[in-house]
């Protein structure tokens, strides 16, 4: 926890990701993409070190969390998650409905949908 706390996390979190979307743009025989993936990647990490003062961005940051930010990190996940289970599901039925058998959409379903179950569990029997 104290590490992903550090106002340093994010930052060079977002560049070693940049880092690995340009490798992989790059084996893939790519790499002017890759290298303006990871000029984003590393200019969302600039933003989040040097934002400044920013509740937000020491939210985002780490350095600035409490009660209150974590709530609103809790909210922000639950509806990340829900916008991206509906995509699957679209994406599933779309699928299915182009004749296809749904895949990758139907495994990423079901990895969502079992985590969700056990998590109920999990939280259900911890508390």
């Amino acid at each position: 926890m104290r590490v992903t706390s550090s106002k340093w996390f994010a930052p060079l979190l977002s560049v070693a990701l940049g880092l690995v979307v340009l490798a992989a743009q790059t084996v893939g025989g790519d790499p002017g993409s890759g290298l303006v993936s990871f000029a984003i990647m590393s200019g969302f990490g600039a933003l989040i070190l040097f934002g400044g003062r920013s509740e937000t961005i020491r939210g985002l940051r780490g350095d600035g969390r409490d009660e209150r930010f974590r709530q609103i990190d809790i909210h922000a996940t639950a509806i990340a998650g829900l916008a991206v289970i509906t995509a699957i599901i679209i994406a599933f039925v779309v699928e299915l409905a182009r004749g296809h058998n749904g895949s990758p959409y139907g495994w990423l379903g079901a990895i969502g949908g079992l985590t969700y179950l056990v998590a109920i569990i999990v939280f259900r029997l911890r508390g």
